[in-house]
């Protein structure tokens, strides 16, 4: 049988690494290497063949999986719904390989994870046929694939449905929701309790009805939603499973509720690019099916069921209109996009025999413009990350992605509007182009290169297994896996997603419109993937992103005194990122400083920022100096002792708007002390227009077009700031002399 010990050496040093620090530091990257992993077989010397059959292989499948999960697994367990994750799934492979010298493909264990299919596949390879099984489904020919005869005797379940009515078209009251703590699931939920009276019904994987709740809250807080007493209130945790029979409910509990929710929303489904079909058509075929099945007993009701434009995942396909035909079922490679085709024609099915099914539509489903919440395991995701950090871009067609809140806002509205019932919904948003992402990337700071998919998909492979990030993993497995990066290059490769229907819905029921996933829109995602690592914003240092000289000449004296010893401030102002710019309203200042009155040589400027309109222009103290800019320089002399200035524009109601726009008010102490020196420095009138506007440098490295661009989005931001901040002062001072308030106090008169 070989020798084990060469063969398992790696495997071995990988469970010890987990034995002593646990899975949290382990990458999947890792686990890969030491198994030998990287798409085709475990690193292990062949087994003899003629020393196993199909039921010893089972047996020793299911043993070594079960130890693993720490539960048991019998011959036709999926793996993954017993709890396996891509980790443990490279673990037991490497366990396979190190202790029984059994060489396991991770796309087969991928493909289907039941230890009696993967025994059969193993065989197979091998060329040693495994034995009929009764329960298989008939071959219609030997050119007819397995997991095609398997989606289409599951299609044909529908055909066992009862024929039934049309549900009342009334807004439904209380309703059952799967898939809540998921990361679309938990905004759905949100909304419907937002802008709706109906009570919701969760169903959560859990082990009793308190540990759903408890899952349920901790779903909602993960991506920043809030739980509250009042959201508890109108809430009600059941625990089930939508992959079982009857949800795994009692036959009394399913019958009740049966009777007790007017519609059905279905959000969950097993999220797996790299799992085949037969792995996942108990969570996304047969759940929906199940539901399907509740819709019709007892009191009829709606279905709305989440889908994907996955559905449409084939290559060359011409279009993705809400009416479109969808893919052909022999073109979908991947086993998540077979499951969502199968699922659409389970429900079509349904539909024949009078269920009213919403079948809705989204693509890549972005974060949340405002919380920063983002699914970590998702394509989008990690395609945002993936760039950021590593500034290249696969040449694609359209990115279709719309922001999370729109996606779960739109959805409850449907689901609240019985006017909206039994149609096809896409919830993709606005699409971007290529040359739009990358105009957008250019102007936050970030130079893509774009790159042919086969050699992006490489590159980024690669710099991931060197610079290893535990959440870009799966996308890793993904690049990795044939199959799945046939998905990813069909996303790719897809036309823009049409949704006229739902802009059409949202416009007439007064919903918010449908903005482009731009870099506005993902600006607090990238954040959040920036503090935990994933992503890389653009950092000081290096060539600016774009920069411009600014002097400054007045007079300082000491605090007290009357100013008249010269100073000259000769600076340079400049950004990394329009991101910088757009978040922080912060521009750096480096240069220096020339005052005699200071020090004999020039004070240089260590560390310098320039905030325009601090806090939004809004004084510190009520009246109607406002602050237009503020500069925080450190300095340091020739001397090496440290120096602090502080500086501000204001603006004020007058007419001196232009000695406004350039006089700063300036503060001079020793670090640690307080101001010893003060006056006043300006910008001389006829250093601006060489200075700042013929003067404006971009980085070099930008298209000549990206560089006109810049300059002109970077004077029209500066210009807007700057007037917004000069209209502010007189507008309040007319909101003052307007608010005549009768019965004011005397202190209120005097303010």
């Amino acid at each position: 049988m070989g020798n084990p010990h060469a063969a398992g050496a790696a495997p071995r040093r990988t469970a010890e690494a987990i034995e002593r620090g646990g899975t949290g530091k382990l990458t999947v990257a890792d686990l890969l290497a030491n198994a030998g992993a990287s798409g085709g077989p475990v690193a292990a010397p062949a087994a003899d063949v003629g020393s196993w059959n199909a039921e010893r292989l089972v047996s020793v499948i299911s043993a070594v999986a079960g130890r693993i999960l720490g539960k048991e697994v019998d011959r036709d367990t999926d793996l993954f719904d017993a709890g396996a994750t891509s980790v443990t799934a490279v673990e037991i492979a490497a366990a396979l390989a190190r202790e029984h010298d059994l060489p396991v493909e991770l796309d087969d264990l991928f493909a289907d994870a039941r230890p009696r299919q993967l025994a059969h596949r193993w065989l197979a390879a091998r060329g040693t046929p495994a034995p009929a099984e009764p329960s298989a489904p008939a071959r219609l020919s030997p050119a007819v694939d397995e997991t095609l005869v398997q989606i289409m005797a599951d299609v044909a379940r529908a055909d066992s449905l009862p024929f039934v009515g049309a549900p009342p078209p009334d807004a439904p009251r209380r309703l059952l929701l799967t898939g809540a703590t998921g990361f679309l699931g938990s905004h759905l939920l949100l909304d419907l309790l937002r802008h709706s009276d109906a009570h919701v019904v969760c169903l959560v994987r859990a082990e009793n009805d308190e540990a759903a709740l408890r899952r349920l809250a901790e779903g909602l807080t993960r991506f920043h939603l809030p739980w509250s007493d009042e959201v508890a209130r109108r809430v009600t945790a059941l625990a089930g499973d939508f992959r079982r029979p009857m949800l795994g409910l009692s036959a009394e509990r399913w019958a009740e509720l049966a009777d007790e929710v007017d519609a059905i929303v279905n959000v969950g489904a097993a999220v797996d690019f790299l799992r085949g079909y037969p792995s996942l058509r108990q969570s996304n075929v047969l759940g929906p099916l199940m539901l399907a099945e509740l819709a019709m007993t007892g009191r009829i009701k709606p279905l709305h069921h989440v889908s994907s434009v996955a559905v449409f995942n084939e290559l060359g396909i011409g279009s993705m209109g809400e009416d479109d035909p969808v893919a052909h079922l022999d073109r979908l490679s991947a086993g998540y996009d077979q499951t969502k085709w199968a699922a659409e024609a389970v429900l079509r099915r349904a539909r024949e025999h009078g269920l009213v099914v919403t079948l809705l539509r989204p693509a890549g489903i972005g974060g949340h413009p405002d919380t920063g919440a983002h699914n970590g395991h998702d394509f989008s995701s990690a395609f945002v990350a993936a760039y950021s950090r590593f500034g290249t871009l696969p040449a694609f067609r359209y990115l279709n992605v719309a922001a999370v809140d729109w996606v779960s806002r739109t959805a409850a509205a449907i689901v609240g509007e019985p006017d909206a019932w039994g149609r096809t919904y896409h919830l993709t948003g606005v699409p971007r182009s290529l040359d739009e992402v990358v105009r957008d990337m250019t102007i936050g700071g970030m130079i893509p290169r774009v790159q042919h998919w086969d050699r992006w998909r490489d590159e980024t492979l690669t710099r991931i297994r060197e610079e290893p990030v535990p959440e870009l993993e799966f996308l890793a497995r993904m690049l990795q896996s044939p199959t799945a990066a046939r998905l990813c290059e069909a996303q790719l490769s897809a036309p823009a997603a049409r949704c006229d229907r739902t802009l059409a819905f949202a416009a007439g029921h007064g919903l918010p419109a449908a903005t482009p996933y731009d870099g506005r829109a993902q600006r607090r995602t990238l954040e959040e993937l920036a503090r935990s690592g994933v992503a890389r914003l653009s950092r000081p240092g290096g060539t600016p992103y774009l920069w411009f000289r600014e002097t400054m000449d007045g007079e300082i004296g000491a605090v007290g005194d009357k100013a008249r010893t010269p100073c000259a401030l000769a600076l340079r102002l400049s950004i990394q990122s329009m991101y910088q710019l757009v978040t922080e309203r912060r521009i750096d200042v480096s240069g220096d400083i020339t005052c005699a009155l200071l020090h004999t040589e020039p004070l240089t400027v260590v560390a310098g920022s320039l905030r325009v309109r601090p806090q939004e222009g809004i004084p510190v103290r009520n009246g109607l100096r406002h602050p237009l800019m503020r500069y925080r320089l450190e300095l340091r002399d020739a001397d090496g002792r440290q120096w602090w200035l502080a500086g501000t524009k204001t603006a004020r109601a007058g007419r001196d708007l232009l000695r406004q726009t350039r006089t700063v008010t300036v503060e001079v102490g020793r670090d640690g002390e307080a101001a010893s020196h003060s006056g006043e420095v300006a910008v001389p009138v006829h250093s601006y227009l060489p200075d700042q506007v013929d003067g404006l440098r971009v980085d070099p490295a930008l298209p000549e077009r990206d560089r006109r661009r810049a300059k002109l989005i970077w004077l029209g931001w500066f210009n807007l700031q700057v007037g917004r901040g000069l209209l502010e002062p007189p507008l309040r001072a007319a909101a003052e002399l307007l608010d005549l308030r009768r019965g004011a106090t005397h202190q209120e008169t005097r303010r």
